[in-house]
């Protein structure tokens, strides 16, 4: 295509010789066609370059669009590469196993990072293997009685798993301007270990399976409150946990529904409703239930790290069985404070205290057996859980645990539960350590029954999958024991040592979660 400089050099050489070539008639449409070729020239170069800044405008972004999802595949791969690490990144940020439960309760603390930008996922817990006791039987466990919990390095006589299933119906990326919805199940299945395979003759009824979670959850709802999520269904609620003696200072979960992670500014607060039944007793109004209003704020700054508060309410309505008994209704609270360091030397430090009544005291939704005096009922929980990781080399968490409680009737006293232990770490190379484990418990009955300490100490020789103390998988080889005194005696060991005060266990076991 010529330039319109070369029409405009034609027009004037032919209007330098008008009076021997061309009439005027002649010139003035030659004239008019030199318009409509420049005119119909630019037009034509300007939708070039309009295409042209077109195309670079889409390749910049397609280019912006393509450096971003490879940062965030990036960025996730580090992130999931640092859970199956046990994540270095939270066990400064989590009070406890970073566990899926965990995790997601973590969300919120992790930003610019989608973790969950699939349609489906598969997350779990397992741990499993099998141990011998001293005098040759299958491995026995040794917990106190009136205990709540037992040191568990070396003192799991069980496979347990939990399987969770987790589908994104909307928004999996979870991009900031658009709602997103998801729901998950849980399967918990666990076994004594006794044997792979049923006896036709003696059935195998050792394997449990259990539907604990089945719930829905959404967030992005409101744009006023973007981090504010619904949910309702069956499922494990904000739980609170102490790894290494596997014991839940608080454990509302439960069926029912409620919001999380709303803004009052001063931190977060999440408010629900939870409940259940006893199929096993029915009145006149059906299945005798309890119902629970679960109250929290949290990440409420204060020096040094945050601090969380919890209430609860708990009511059950009663009424006359069948058989003409008389079932009191019952109401009761509970109130609890939690202060925790997340970033505290490698790993982190939670205290808590908490105080309930009645219905409530158990700090759980189960349903004790109703009884006249259940109002009166009462229970003090103080626990302290440290994590202290200086370096690639040693870690090393311990525990404290005081509880003091009583059912309410006249002729029972106080129950009382004291322990402390510690479980230190010492990685020896990028997979080899070496884990000990020490428990003391000092257990007291109101009654009269029992009272006295049992000491557990375990020797495992481990490989896992990093130097962290939260790192998963991990195969163990372990020794474990322990000593009781002559009060607890027949109270501890099982069989093999009913009429002993010491007794010895040892195997194999695996343990992950993903």
């Amino acid at each position: 295509m010529r330039p319109a400089r070369f029409w405009f050099a034609a027009l004037v050489s032919s209007c330098a010789f008008p009076a021997r070539a061309q009439t005027p008639e002649d010139l003035q449409r030659q004239l008019q066609q030199l318009k409509d070729q420049y005119e119909s020239t630019t037009q034509e170069l300007r939708r070039q370059i309009a295409a042209l800044e077109q195309q670079i405008q889409v390749s910049k972004e397609t280019a912006a669009a393509t450096a971003e999802r490879i940062a965030k595949e990036a960025a996730r791969k580090a992130l999931l590469s640092q859970v199956l690490d046990v994540g270095a990144q939270f066990q400064g940020q989590l009070p406890s196993a970073p566990t899926y439960d965990q995790l997601r309760e973590a969300e919120t603390r992790i930003e610019g990072l989608e973790t969950q930008a699939r349609l489906f996922e598969f997350h779990g817990y397992l741990r499993s293997g099998y141990g011998l006791n001293g005098v040759g039987g299958q491995q026995v466990a040794f917990q106190a009685p009136g205990a709540d919990a037992k040191y568990r390095l070396g003192n799991e006589a069980e496979t347990y798993s939990e399987l969770i299933f987790v589908n994104n119906w909307l928004n999996p990326e979870r991009n900031t301007d658009k709602a997103w919805f998801k729901t998950e199940v849980m399967v918990q299945a666990n076994t004594t270990n006794s044997s792979n395979f049923a006896n036709f003759a003696q059935p195998d009824f050792n394997d449990h399976f259990r539907l604990r979670e089945a719930f829905v959850r959404a967030g992005n709802l409101f744009e006023i409150q973007p981090d504010l999520k619904l949910w309702a269904g069956q499922r494990y609620y904000r739980r609170q946990h102490i790894e290494i003696n596997d014991f839940y200072p608080l454990d509302m979960s439960g069926y029912g529904g409620g919001i999380e992670d709303l803004n009052v500014g001063i931190g977060s607060v999440a408010a629900s409703y939870l409940a259940g039944a006893r199929p096993d007793i029915t009145t006149q109004h059906g299945n005798y239930a309890r119902s629970n209003l679960d109250l929290r704020l949290y990440d409420v700054r204060a020096p040094g790290g945050n601090l969380a508060f919890w209430f609860n309410l708990a009511t059950s309505r009663g009424g006359t069985t069948p058989m003409g008994d008389v079932i009191p209704s019952s109401t009761g609270y509970a109130g609890g404070l939690r202060y925790q360091t997340l970033e505290w030397h490698g790993g982190f430090q939670v205290f808590g205290i908490q105080y309930g009544t009645g219905p409530a005291s158990n700090f759980t939704t189960a349903i004790p057996d109703p009884n006249p005096h259940l109002d009166s009922a009462e229970r003090l929980l103080i626990t302290e859980q440290i994590l202290i990781q200086p370096n690639d080399r040693f870690a090393i968490s311990p525990i404290f645990v005081y509880q003091r409680q009583r059912d309410g009737t006249p002729d029972s006293g106080w129950n009382e539960w004291v322990s402390f232990g510690a479980r230190p770490v010492f990685f020896l190379t990028k997979i080899l350590s070496l884990a000990l484990e020490t428990g003391f418990d000092h257990t007291r009955s109101g009654t009269g029954q029992y009272e006295g300490w049992l000491e557990k100490y375990t020797l495992a020789a481990q490989v896992g999958a990093g130097r962290k103390f939260f790192s998963r998988p991990v195969l163990r080889l372990f020794v474990t024991y322990a000593h009781w005194s002559d009060g607890l005696r027949g109270f501890v060991g099982g069989v093999p040592y009913a009429d002993e005060t010491h007794g010895l266990t040892y195997g194999i076991q695996a343990e992950t979660w993903w």
